[in-house]
């Protein structure tokens, strides 16, 4: 029998679901995983064989070799934290997702507290990992809600570039999209997802966001049967696009979450997903 050939740790844990390879390099980095009983370090191979912990406990083989990629979609509120745990204790996005059959969701990208909207979710780091960097030159499309006066020039100062503190910064397009006072909103394309972008870029032309959502990631487009709280899976055209734009192919089957062991949380009624608040 061909003996399996090592691949980078990193990937290896990802394709596990234990989190993005950016997320699983800091770990490593901190001293967190082990191979065979010694620290590991960046650029070290595994495979299954391999015994491998993260924070001492063992990473199982039937889920380093789990096959089915599932990808979700969430239409967050406003309030809730993209994180596991909050030590405020604020509501986290992660209370309102379904229950997976192993592994665990890792999000594509975040969104701060006070913004809403869309948000994907997948348990193949190596996915979640391809969609977050910024060589795949994704878009992303927000409608926002601007406080103050809003002129010509600050549109088109928006589209060729500002200076922000992180480097400079341009949206691919704005578009006016209703509104009226002091209060206008605008849909807004930029091709990253630097921390609280949007909004700095427009305070940087002496504008306030005062609301924000994500209606659009690449190909995938926030549809009004998702209620804020609530989620859905992909349909089949959405995921092949989105393995298209991260440039992966279907190496792997598709997991559906209607189907025994795959239950939704406890705290959540129905295929889409609404928890108790």
């Amino acid at each position: 029998m061909k003996k399996p050939e090592p691949v980078r740790l990193q990937k290896l844990l990802a394709n596990a679901g234990l989190g993005s390879r950016r997320q699983i390099e800091g770990w490593i980095r901190e001293g967190r995983v082990e191979v065979n009983g010694c620290k590991a370090s960046l650029g070290d191979r595994a495979t299954l064989q391999d015994r491998i912990l993260v924070d001492g406990k063992p990473i199982s083989r039937r889920r380093l070799s789990s096959t089915e990629r599932f990808v979700i979609l969430y239409n967050k509120p406003e309030g809730e934290v993209v994180t596991r745990s909050d030590p405020e204790g604020r509501r986290t996005v992660f209370q309102n997702l379904p229950k997976l059959p192993q592994g665990r969701w890792i999000a594509v990208g975040r969104l701060d507290v006070n913004s809403s909207g869309l948000l994907l979710f997948t348990n193949d780091g190596e996915l979640a990992n391809r969609l977050m960097h910024p060589r795949q030159l994704i878009e992303r499309e927000y409608a926002v809600r601007v406080h103050g006066e809003v002129t010509e020039g600050m549109l088109e100062q928006l589209v060729r570039g500002v200076e922000l503190e992180d480097g400079p910064a341009r949206f691919e397009e704005v578009v006016s999209s209703g509104g009226e006072g002091s209060n206008r909103w605008f849909h807004v394309v930029l091709m990253e997802g630097r921390k609280r972008e949007v909004r700095r870029m427009w305070e940087a032309v002496g504008a306030v966001v005062n609301r924000l959502k994500r209606v659009r990631f690449g190909p995938i487009f926030l549809d009004s049967k998702v209620k804020a709280g609530q989620w859905r899976e992909l349909d089949k055209k959405e995921k092949k696009e989105l393995l298209r734009i991260a440039g992966m192919k279907e190496d792997k089957p598709w997991g559906t979450l209607n189907r025994p062991g795959a239950r939704p949380n406890r705290k959540q009624a129905g295929p889409w997903g609404k928890g108790r608040r």
